[in-house]
Formats: C-alpha cells, structure tokens, sequence
C-alpha cells in the first residue's frame, strides 16, 4: 500500500499543477489556435493523470475489502471530474468561428472550477482512506511482533529459539520497512527525529535480543543473563509502542506528551515577548515577563551546579544571569513609564531598554552553548578509546569478579557523566528534533550502562562461553555506536546555533566558458524529491566517513604525521561536499565542487608511508594506500568530463561524491593500521595506557550529521536483520 500511496502522491501533484494552469490562464476573449490546443493538451493531461490515479485507488480497493466501496466510491468521483475537465477544455466541441486569425471561444470557467474542486475533494478521500490501510498495516505488523517476542521469551530449547527467531527477523523486517517508509512521509520533524529515535532502539536492541537469548539458554541459572535478557524485551517493547503513539498521534492516556524546556526555547520565547513590546504595550504583564525570566535562570542552574562546568564558564554564567534580572528591572521601569504616558508607540529609552535586555539574554545563550559543547567535546574524546569496555572484556574472560566489579564502577561513573552532558546538550539544542535526539542519547547511556555491566557479570561467572563473549562485545558496540553518535549530535548542534544548517539542497549548476566573466546571476536549480532524497542521503554518507576518519586523527600521537596531515585535508573536501549537500558551504555552484575535486592532491603511496617498518600487518597498509591513487584519478577524470543540462550535471555531482566517499572508506581503513603500526615501532602495545586529563576548555572538531537522529530516513537495520535471519540457518551447528 505504500508504494500505492507513493504513486498517488506523484500523480496527485501532476494534475494538481495542470489544474492550476488552467484555472489561472489568462482570460481574454480571443486566443489563438496554439493557445486552445495547449489549454486541451492540459485537460486531456489531467484526464490521463486522474486515470492513473483511479487505476491505483481501486487496486488499494481490491487489496482491503473493509474499505473497498468507500476508495471506489472516491475513484468514480475523482473519475466523473476529470472526464469533465476534459469535456469542458475539447477545442473539438466549442462553438468558435474564425476571425482575422483569432478564435473567439466560451469558456466554462466556472465548471471547470466546480470539476476540479470535486477532483481535489475525491483525491483527498483516497488519500485518507489509503493512510488509514497504511496505519493499519503499521499496527498489525507491530502486534505480529509482540506475539512472536512473546514466544521468543518463553522458549526452553535452542532449536525452538532458531525457528521462532527466523520468524521473528521477517517481522522485522516488515516492520522497518513500512516504518521507515511512513517516516519518510511525515511531515513534522519533531515525529520524525521520534521516529527515528524508536527505530534506532529496534536496530540495536534485534542483535541484542538475539545474544542475549542465546546466552540465557546456554546458562539458564544465571540471574545476570536473565536480567540482561529482561532489559532488551522491555526496551524493545517500549519503542513499539512508541512508533503506534507517533503513526495514530495518540498516547495511552488520550493526552499528548508535554515536552521538556530547554534553554533555548525558553530564550527563545522570553525575546519574542519582550521585542513583542514594539508592537503592543499591552501584550503581556510585567509578572508574566518576570516569570519567564526567572524560568529560564532557574534553568541554567543545570550548568552552574554541573561539576563538569569549567570555572569560567560559571563565573560568566552567573554574571549574564545577575545582568538578565538588572536589564528586566530597566526594561519594567520604562515600559511601566510609557504605558502611565498611554504611550501607542514605543518610546526611546523602551526602545534601548529592550535592546539591551535581547543582548544580554543572546550573550547568555552563547555562554551556555559554549559552555555545554566544549565539555561535551573533550569529554567525547576522552572515552574514544573505551578503555573501561576493553578492560571489563579482558577481566571477564579472565572471571576476575573484582576487577569487573571495579570497572563497572568505573563505567557508571561514565555513564552519569554522559548522561549529564546529553542533558546539557539538550538545553542548546537549538530545535526540537536535536532536543529528541538529545533525550534518545540519554536514555540510550542510560539503559545500555547496567546492560553492559549485567552482560560482563555473565561472562564473569562463565569465562569459557563463547556465547557470553559474543554478548557482551554487542552491547558493548551499542555503547561506541551511541557515543560515535554523540559526535554527529554536537556538530549538529553547533550548525544550528552557528546558522548553517540548510534546508533543501540546490543545484547552481554552470559550466566553464571564455563568457564566465560577463554570466548573469547563477539561477539556482530546484532538485525534484527522488533527487533531493538521493543526494541528501549520498552526503550524510559521506558525513559519516568524515566523522570516522576525524576519529581516527584525533587517535595519533603525532599530528603532524604525513597520513594525518593528507587526512586533514581530504576530511576537508569532504566535508565541503557534504555541505555542499544542504546548499550550504564554499561550494556554491557544482562547477565549485568539480574544481575541488580536480585539485585534490594525489599524493604518492610512498611519500604517504612517512616510516618504515618490518611488520606483518604493513603489506596491508601498502595495499590500502596504493588503491587511493587510481581512486584519486578516476575522481580527477570524472570531475574533468564536460556535462551539459541538469540531468548530466546531477550524474557528474553524484558520481564526484560517491568517488570521494570511496577515497575517504579506504583513508578510514589506512589510519587505524598504520597507527597501530607506529604505536608498536615506537614501543609496544599500550591500549590501556592512561589517558591525559581532559581540558575543560577547548571545543574540539567533531563529526556531525545533518538532523542527527531525525536525518535518517533509511529503513533500520534492515540489511543487518536479514543477515541475522540468514545467520540462524547455522546457529544450531555453531559452539555456544
């Protein structure tokens, strides 16, 4: 039904836009022959489109016999408008006799009006109709899933577990794809980034599920394993009843959700009352005003109460905050002074007072943002190597029950940290959908904390269990794939407040001539949906290697290393095309972007090799490198071909960025081995070395990606959940 709705969209906007041109044409009593028959081109095109449109309705009709007489009812309807546009627009059956080469005609303008509003009004009900199948589907889907954990749950034997996990994979896979479609589709973002924060716990939370009950039935006496397992059904649970809340807009209690306050929505608000003033004296009262006020300073205790606040981030914090209640006090006093005046019109010394009160209320805002994502940055850095998780692996194998237990000290101790800066993070956020995404985060650290601990207690108790070891390593992985998402989410965060998050991508396109010098004004050329969608997802790709490749710099001890250095720069470029991406950027038109990608340096795989040593694993690190420099010049030839119209200027742009993002996954492979390489030249070993004391001070560059959780729009884990389905057919073969 979804690929139904698809098409009816589709052809929906068609004739809507014909409908359009024809009520709007221009009304004169004479037209010419050329301009009648392109007036009965467009009704017969709104009569083919309405066609199509009916032939999708009535399959959506067969397909759900509970809702088939009212869908054909509205396709006979939408059906009987477009005959009559059709009618109404035939040059064959007006009454037109010809005068000095003009035809005089009558046009029933009116009827066409009438015929087009029963068109839209028809179109509308198929619409409705079809999202009530679509939301239906979703519901039905999710209660398959439910009976099937249910099983799942209560199974005894593995080979029972293998047969109902098989059917358990297909109805999840369904289950995103008609998700993830239906995410794709909604308009609101707030939704969406719930949407997708629901979605990204079922991704995790299959392969969760998957180890987690194998490992309960390999040690069913273990209370830490059944705990383990407990956590993931009741996550997995919750984030369906999630996704149904959001598709039928309802909650459990018939009431909506009230949202947290953040910062920056309370900032926000206070500013548009208090320049709101300008327009009305009498908008609001002076104890509404300085309620909101103290609301948000109440707020920013948050960070003036945090332990990971640096000193002069707290000192400026509170003196902005002291600043806010003196400039509200100026405000009120002239305010007060101007309405005893009955004022109508904003007086000077009001005028400056609300200046200065917007000024220092931007000015806190900076603070706090400033505040919020240098500590997030170096705190992100600090446990990029995940010692504490490689240490509970070590101890666990080893069934050393303290020094687990010492670690998972150590990881609550993290996890409340991390927490805490998701918090902090929400309150700068900056739009609602990040707000979400911040909450998801935290909650995300919040639950996978106590499962990883639970998890390393298991193998603990059972060292040997190759099941137990593969459970941990995956919730372990949940944790550095949330963390790698707390990168994307502050550079996210940092485009919002710095004003370069974009709306729609654009393509200027222009191509090099001896006229550049005397070209008009580049006229921007509007992607149609299928494009946006592809190039929005191809740069979020991209954005995802650069965050990758920024990480594993940030790993080496040397920066000025010759590798990290080539690094750098490509990152760079590729960030510049993501950018590009979103309209946003240097690159403003693609003739930018393929002069970028004619000048990357195409560095030789020797002067990249900056040491040499005698290793087994060096062979590969030669063989990565020598694979850039053919992807580097296939990049240059590409971006070198001359092109002409907007659908080869689209290609040559795609075919640029999926070659850069190409360059880019083999620099992400070369670093970490040619790291570990020098690592082991200069002296060993030392993953485990200590880490240096993280600055309070000092945000560091992090990876970010557009919406955060809210810019995904790809169906979750679906390749990975087929291979988990694909994966069960030797389980019953494989060693616990």
């Amino acid at each position: 039904v979804l690929g139904w709705v698809a098409v009816i969209l589709t052809i929906q906007y068609s004739f809507c836009f014909q409908i359009t041109t024809l009520i709007n044409h221009k009304d004169k009593p004479k037209k010419s022959d050329k301009t009648l028959r392109a007036v009965q081109q467009v009704g017969q095109a709104v009569k083919l489109a309405v066609g199509r449109f009916v032939m999708v309705g009535e399959a959506i009709a067969n397909e759900n016999q509970e809702l088939k007489e009212e869908m054909k009812v509205a396709c006979t309807e939408a059906k009987q408008a477009g005959e009559t546009i059709a009618q109404l627009t035939d040059v064959a059956t007006m009454d037109h006799p010809e005068s000095d080469g003009q035809i005089t005609i009558f046009t029933d303008k009116t009827g066409v009006v009438k015929a087009a509003r029963l068109l839209l009004s028809s179109v509308t009900k198929v619409l409705v109709l079809a999202d009530r199948i679509v939301i239906k589907q979703i519901i039905t889907s999710r209660n398959k899933v439910l009976v099937t954990m249910e099983q799942l749950e209560r199974v005894s034997s593995f080979q029972e577990f293998v047969q109902i996990f098989s059917q358990f994979g297909n109805e999840m896979v369904e289950f995103a794809h008609l998700t993830g479609d239906r995410q794709n589709d909604l308009k609101d973002e707030k939704k969406k980034a719930k949407m997708a924060a629901a979605r990204a716990i079922l991704e995790k939370c299959t392969m969760m599920l998957l180890t987690a009950s194998k490992t309960c039935l390999r040690h069913p006496d273990c209370e830490s394993a059944r705990v383990n397992k407990g956590a993931v059904f009741h996550r997995m649970r919750l984030a369906l009843e999630q996704v149904i809340e959001i598709v039928t807009d309802s909650r459990p209690s018939g009431e909506n959700e009230p949202g947290p306050v953040s910062i920056y929505t309370g900032i926000k608000e206070f500013k548009n009352k208090v320049e709101g003033l300008r327009e009305n004296l009498y908008l609001l009262s002076k104890e509404n005003l300085r309620a909101m006020l103290r609301v948000v300073l109440e707020h920013t205790e948050d960070f003036t109460d945090s332990a990971y606040t640096s000193h002069e981030n707290r000192e400026r914090i509170l003196e902005l905050s002291k600043q806010g209640k003196m400039e509200l006090e100026q405000l009120v006093s002239a305010w007060m002074y101007a309405q005893s005046q009955r004022k109508k019109d904003v007086t000077e010394d009001l005028e400056v007072a609300i200046l200065k009160m917007c000024q220092c209320m931007t000015e806190l805002q900076r603070e706090l943002h400033s505040a919020a994502t240098s500590v997030a940055a170096d705190v992100i850095k600090y446990h990029s190597d995940h010692l504490v998780l490689k240490a509970l692996k070590i101890c666990g194998t080893e069934g050393n029950i303290e020094a687990v237990a010492e670690h998972s000290c150590k990881l609550s101790e993290q996890k409340e940290q991390l927490i805490e800066i998701c918090h902090l993070l929400r309150h700068v956020s900056g739009t609602e959908p990040l707000e979400i995404t911040c909450l998801h985060a935290e909650d995300t650290f919040h639950v996978t904390g106590p499962q990883i601990i639970s998890a390393a207690e298991t193998l603990t108790l059972h060292p040997s269990s190759k099941i137990a070891k593969e459970n941990l390593d995956v919730f372990c992985e949940a944790w550095e794939s949330q963390l790698t998402d707390m990168s994307l989410l502050l550079r996210e965060i940092s485009d919002v407040f710095e004003g370069r998050r974009g709306e729609r991508a654009v393509l200027r396109c222009r191509q090099p001539t001896k006229h550049n010098a005397n070209m008009k004004a580049l006229k921007p050329v509007r992607l149609d949906s299928e494009e946006q969608m592809k190039l929005g997802k191809l740069g979020l790709e991209l954005h995802k290697l650069t965050t990758r490749v920024d990480s594993e710099m940030e790993k080496w001890d040397d920066p000025e290393n010759e590798i990290v250095r080539h690094g750098q720069g490509l990152s760079s470029m590729a960030y510049s095309m993501f950018l590009f991406t979103r309209g946003e950027g240097l690159l403003k038109t693609t003739q930018d972007l393929f002069q970028q990608s004619e000048v990357i340096n195409n560095r030789k795989s020797a002067s990249m090799c900056s040491f040499q040593l005698e290793d087994d694993d060096k062979p590969l690190v030669l063989q990565e490198i020598d694979k850039m420099v053919p992807a580097y010049q296939q990049l240059q030839v590409t971006a070198k071909t001359p092109v002409q119209g907007k659908t080869a200027t689209f290609t040559k742009v795609d075919a640029c960025i999926h070659k850069a993002k190409y360059i880019l996954d083999l620099l992400a492979q070369v670093l970490p081995l040619s790291c570990r390489l020098l690592r082991k030249h200069r002296g060993g070993n030392d993953y485990l070395r200590a880490h240096h004391p993280w600055r309070e001070n000092g945000l560091q560059t992090v990876a970010r990606e557009s919406g955060g959780l809210a810019g995904r729009t790809d169906s979750f884990g679906i390749k990975s959940l087929e291979q988990h389905v694909a994966y069960l057919s030797v389980l019953e073969n494989k060693p616990f």
